[in-house]
């Protein structure tokens, strides 16, 4: 057990962790900090958080678990508020989605605290923000994303794992690197798609017209295009160079495709359509396996 976690970012990710955490009979008191005072003092009244901080530095003084839930723009001057009160023993976590510059973050302004941060992705989340969204089964049976360096002390590492997994969640380790190239592929990408089939769509004459006509699948297609904005501008400036890779991979894939409806080609066209499915089926059934 933990005996205070100073959480910085009490908002859906933050507050969802630290009721999480409570639940679990985890920690024994949370001191909470956010940019907006009004979101600290209703993480407060929501009993999210035991006390209000008036600043990261003091909402992480005595704590020896700390997470950052904050946008990944605002992770280094976190850092920076905190850094003076991290001992080798604090547990320190992030939320991000992207974890190279959260990593690159770390190792300028923590230095030698670097090791007892260990950068977390859990892979969750929602279309709204806000801490009255907080929900404390957020996490449960979801897939966390550890990517320690080499410098990430042991013990944290294991006390990271032993956190999130008393959590519920699946816990899966891997470099930095490697996080950001498969996030840009399997999350930036479609959430830059989906913000520009809507603008697309809404930017024509008759826009909104089509849009009253859509069902289910546009439904489901675009839902991710709700997602809060100014997060997902850092997301995606962030991890600029594996996004943009996997975004000329996808342009040329729809350009073959393109080529073949322009063509006429039914058989060829069916023939990729055919992979697509069966791949999405494949991916669906060892989804839910891996997840049992």
């Amino acid at each position: 057990m933990f005996e205070q976690l100073g959480l910085i970012g009490c908002g859906l990710m933050g507050g969802s962790f630290a009721l999480a955490l409570k639940r679990a009979g985890l920690v024994k008191r949370i001191v909470g900090y956010s940019k907006s005072p009004s979101t600290t003092e209703r993480a407060r009244q929501m009993g999210v958080i035991d006390v209000e901080a008036p600043s990261a530095l003091l909402a992480v003084s005595g704590a020896d678990i700390v997470l950052l839930a904050v946008p990944v723009s605002a992770t280094e001057a976190s850092f920076k508020a905190i850094r003076h009160l991290l001992t080798p023993n604090t547990l320190v976590m992030d939320v991000g989605s992207t974890k190279r510059d959260v990593v690159d973050a770390a190792r300028r302004v923590l230095r030698d605290h670097v090791g007892c941060f260990v950068p977390a992705h859990p892979i969750t989340g929602k279309e709204v923000s806000g801490v009255e969204h907080a929900d404390v089964n957020l996490y449960a049976g979801k897939q966390v994303i550890l990517t320690p360096i080499e410098r990430t002390f042991t013990v944290q590492l294991q006390k990271a794992v032993d956190v999130w997994t008393a959590l519920g969640c699946h816990v899966v380790k891997m470099s930095p690197q490697s996080h950001d190239a498969a996030y840009a592929a399997v999350s930036h990408l479609p959430h830059l798609i989906a913000f520009a089939m809507i603008n697309g769509i809404a930017g024509q004459d008759h826009g909104k017209e089509y849009m009253s006509l859509a069902g289910p699948g546009f439904r489901d297609f675009t839902r991710i295009a709700a997602s809060d904005p100014k997060m997902w501008r850092d997301i995606l400036v962030a991890n600029r160079e594996e996004l943009l890779d996997q975004s000329r991979i996808f342009q040329k894939t729809l350009q073959s495709l393109e080529n073949l409806i322009t063509s006429g080609d039914g058989d060829a066209l069916e023939s990729l359509i055919e992979q697509a499915s069966e791949t999405r089926a494949n991916w669906r059934i060892a989804s839910q396996k891996s997840h049992k």
